[in-house]
């Protein structure tokens, strides 16, 4: 992808964040109620999303972008990716601030789990995430892009993902400060 394409893509790309991070936010919901058997609140900001299926959401279709008519080949990218993000994300966070935002070890379906940080329930369940978000969400939010009037488009965009964002920062302050 070149700048001009990323340039023009950027509404995109935000309205792919504040999605990700949503439906990342709606499956851990989902998921908990049935490992915990009780609803818990997920993730480590005010609202209803979180940020790492954001980033993630952002990566698939980046990684996914020269392939991105196969199927296969995006789900195996998007199995891989959000595996070394996930990886990366949870050691780092643990070794840098020594905050555990989860730990595979106490859940279930935990199979091939490596360090608490990373199994492949959530690298399998990422993949085919990568399939729904290439293959159903891009190509509505074209059909939306491409009926919209302009600025209702970039409202679209940018709410959310502006919402997500002051979230992201306002959380950090708080536990900052707490």
């Amino acid at each position: 992808m070149n700048k001009e394409y990323l340039k023009n893509r950027f509404p995109m790309l935000m309205l792919i964040f504040a999605f990700g991070g949503i439906f990342g936010f709606i499956y851990e919901e989902i998921f908990y109620r049935f490992d915990l058997g009780e609803w818990v609140k997920r993730g480590t900001t005010f609202g209803p999303w979180i940020p790492i299926y954001g980033f993630g959401g952002i990566l698939i279709l980046g990684l996914t972008y020269k392939v991105r008519k196969n199927p296969f080949l995006v789900c195996l990218l998007a199995t891989v990716a959000s595996g070394i993000l996930e990886l990366a994300t949870g050691w780092v966070i643990l070794t840098v601030w020594g905050i555990r935002l989860w730990n595979y070890n106490e859940e279930i379906l935990n199979w091939g789990n490596i360090g608490g940080f990373v199994c492949a329930r959530s690298v399998l369940f990422f993949g085919i995430s990568g399939i729904f978000l290439r293959f159903v969400v891009v190509p509505v939010f074209e059909k939306l892009e491409n009926k919209m009037p302009k600025n209702a488009w970039l409202a679209l965009c940018f709410i959310p993902a502006g919402l997500f964002i002051a979230d992201i920062i306002i959380s950090l302050i708080v536990r900052a400060a707490g």
